[in-house]
């Protein structure tokens, strides 16, 4: 059951097997052993992935939640409800992740002696079930599911730019201004800038000088005075606060947006799940800024 389920969630064979760490030819026998045993086909092979039958779909939802059964058995077997122990998986984004979950993290594991991490730094949304993650650090907007999820602070974008570019071609007072500056722009992303101005959407086109396709080289050419740049509050820290960059146009660039701790729960909560996010909380809203006394999961 979980040789399908890797290969159904990697989308071939080939992919199941590098998931799994395991040979080709013993992950395709592992499935061909099963659909012999149960005398259907579960999944039609093709040249560059797999679908599952109708039977295959039945039975993939059936092992999902047996093998999500056994492991809440094995869990408990182990003492894991008693101490927090265990492999914990976690993901989170890359540049986000790496400045300030990462050290949480890293401290996190160091006063747990029985505690084994996992970081995956994706900058995408993990389905936590189906690929077997504990907690994940999300930015922004969540969208409606069976998942927990805390506040755990917020982050808002800036415009902003270098003192000695402000000083050479004046500081902007309305996005509309904009047209007349110097942008510096994300590769293959669209070069108008949105902000909001009494309720409503406006969209700006500034001069693009030049395009980066990363957040270090956007702010490294800020700080060059290369041009006007857009980026998140996270981002530019100790640039904002030393005046090294200075933020322009602040009441048009919008609300702020959410970062929150989520995590999926089936049955009781683990301890190592509970004993992390009991240590991430405090540890983020300080480095993010607090929503104020929101509980933590029990």
């Amino acid at each position: 059951m979980r040789v399908l389920l890797a290969v159904v969630d990697a989308g071939s064979l080939s992919a199941g097997s590098r998931k799994l760490n395991a040979p080709l030819p013993s992950v395709s026998r592992k499935v061909a052993d099963l659909e012999r045993y149960l005398g259907t086909n579960l999944i039609i092979r093709t040249s560059r992935n797999l679908q599952l039958t109708d039977a295959g779909r039945d039975y993939v939802e059936a092992a999902r939640k047996i093998i999500a059964d056994l492991e809440e058995v094995e869990r408990r077997a182990s003492g894991e409800y008693q101490m927090p122990r265990g492999l914990l998986n976690i993901t989170m984004p890359i540049e986000f992740g790496h400045r300030y979950v990462l050290p949480i993290a890293l401290d996190f594991v160091n006063r747990h002696p029985e505690v084994m991490l996992n970081i995956l730094s994706l900058d995408r949304s993990v389905h936590l079930v189906n690929e077997q993650v504990d907690v994940a650090i999300r930015l922004g907007e969540l969208i409606d599911s069976s998942l927990y999820a805390v506040k755990a602070g917020e982050f808002r974008l800036l415009t902003c730019a270098s003192p000695a570019y402000l000083e050479r071609h004046g500081i902007p007072q309305h996005p509309t201004e904009l047209v007349n500056h110097d942008g510096i722009m994300f590769h293959k992303r669209s070069f108008f800038w949105s902000f909001e101005m009494e309720g409503k959407r406006l969209e700006v086109m500034p001069r693009s000088r030049i395009e980066v396709n990363t957040a270090a080289n956007c702010v490294a050419a800020a700080l060059n005075g290369v041009g006007i740049a857009r980026l998140f509050d996270y981002q530019v820290p100790e640039e904002v606060s030393s005046g090294a960059l200075v933020q322009i146009l602040k009441g048009y660039d919008g609300e702020p947006k959410p970062i929150h701790i989520v995590y999926s729960r089936q049955g009781l909560l683990a301890l190592k799940v509970r004993a992390f996010i009991d240590w991430a909380l405090p540890r983020l809203r300080a480095a993010c800024g607090s929503y104020g006394d929101v509980p933590s999961p029990k």
